[in-house]
């Protein structure tokens, strides 16, 4: 299919015009919970040769792929086991949940990522949502003072980027917004107020400065500390610095949309319905609803899909559809999402050791990741499933 007739099919199948099918979330959660059973044994066989590995991350040409703590997708996991304990009141995921919980633990001191939230608030953050454990709460205190350290007042936003000094000073990422749900939560905790200015500053910040006109968003924007200013717009996982990366759409969306939940502005609900719009008047995704891994890249339909960015999207919906005038549309264009993943993108029973979803890319740019299942794809998608039903921690 070339380009010009993808983008007729996609016209004519867009979101609202294909009624979505229900998702049995019983069986989908039965079919995702076998599927982890495979997966926890191959962790745990992996760590017997090789024990400061502690998180399934993906599989790549064949080989399945742990990380070590500090790895910004080490927490997804143990996030998950949360969610299946939520689900099933098994209490085998309950000391699933706490045992691979207690391998992220160190990362509460990490001041060199901006990934805290990834790393402790998605395993910390549901576990002490259901267990109200003392102990995890003080971790997600210190994971966001932590994260603090990062913010710097003049350019009012948090860093993400440590490395690569010679593309850039002050790397700031979509991706970042994901994080503020730790300061604010920490706020909630303590009384302290700083993390949540941090967190408004950041959110502030960033809606002025990584948006275009059609609410698209760029990646990467560096700023300059002493003025305050942008310095430059650009990618990294992208196809292009003035493309839209599929994934980083996804992640705005869920920033604002949580952004609204905490602070209740306005302005976030606006800009959360905005992207939204963004997504899903899109002409190139195809009719399934999961996006190609950039919405700009020129080999469409020849390109890999990003089922990572759907299920974020899909969670996402699902919440703003609580928020937003357009309740009935979000919610039908998320079902319609979930269906499709648990459809057409779930991993045969036993295959890829055990991730549940197929069909995401990570860094296609750096050749990394492409069309492989990924630990935060698996994340959302049960989140998604939960929130289709109503279930919120």
């Amino acid at each position: 299919m070339n380009l010009k007739v993808n983008l007729i099919v996609g016209l004519a199948l867009s979101f609202g015009a294909v009624k979505a099918q229900k998702v049995d979330v019983k069986k989908a959660f039965a079919s995702a919970a076998k599927q982890t059973d495979v997966l926890v044994k191959n962790v745990d066989s992996a760590r017997l040769i090789k024990p400061t590995l502690v998180s399934p991350r993906t599989v790549e040409n064949g080989q399945f792929k742990m990380v070590v703590s500090r790895d910004w997708t080490s927490g997804f996991f143990p996030a998950e086991l949360w969610y299946f304990y939520a689900f099933t009141k098994d209490k085998k995921w309950l000391d699933l949940a706490k045992k691979y919980t207690e391998d992220i633990k160190k990362e509460q001191f990490n001041k060199g990522t901006h990934d805290l939230g990834f790393m402790i608030y998605c395993p910390f953050g549901n576990g002490y949502k259901i267990t109200k454990d003392p102990e995890y709460k003080s971790v997600i205190i210190q994971a966001a003072k932590s994260l603090s350290t990062r913010f710097n007042a003049k350019a009012g936003v948090i860093k993400s980027w440590d490395h690569n000094g010679d593309k850039w000073k002050y790397p700031v990422i979509i991706d970042n917004m994901m994080n503020l749900e730790l300061l604010f939560e920490a706020t909630k905790f303590t009384g302290d107020s700083s993390f949540y200015k941090i967190a408004v500053s950041h959110a502030d910040v960033t809606m002025k400065n990584h948006y275009r006109p059609d609410y698209s968003s760029w990646h990467v924007i560096d700023y300059d500390t002493v003025s305050g200013n942008v310095r430059n717009k650009l990618t990294a996982q992208g196809y292009s610095n003035e493309s839209a990366w599929a994934r980083g759409q996804a992640w705005g969306l869920y920033g604002y949309t949580l952004c609204y939940r905490y602070t209740k502005n306005n302005a976030y609900l606006a800009q959360a319905d905005h992207i939204a719009n963004f997504i899903l008047s899109s002409k190139i995704t195809p009719a399934d609803g999961i996006p190609y891994w950039d919405y700009n890249d020129p080999q469409i339909p020849n390109v890999s899909r990003d089922a990572s960015a759907a299920a974020i999207t899909a969670s996402a919906l699902y919440e703003l559809a609580k928020y937003s005038k357009e309740s009935k549309k979000y919610k039908a264009a998320a079902d319609k999402i979930l269906a499709s993943l648990s459809s057409k993108y779930v991993s045969k029973p036993g295959a890829n050791y055990g991730f549940i979803l197929e069909h995401s890319t990570g860094h296609r740019p750096a050749k990394s990741e492409i069309d492989v299942p990924i630990n935060y794809a698996d994340y959302y998608y049960l989140e998604a499933l939960l929130r289709s039903k109503g279930i919120t921690l």
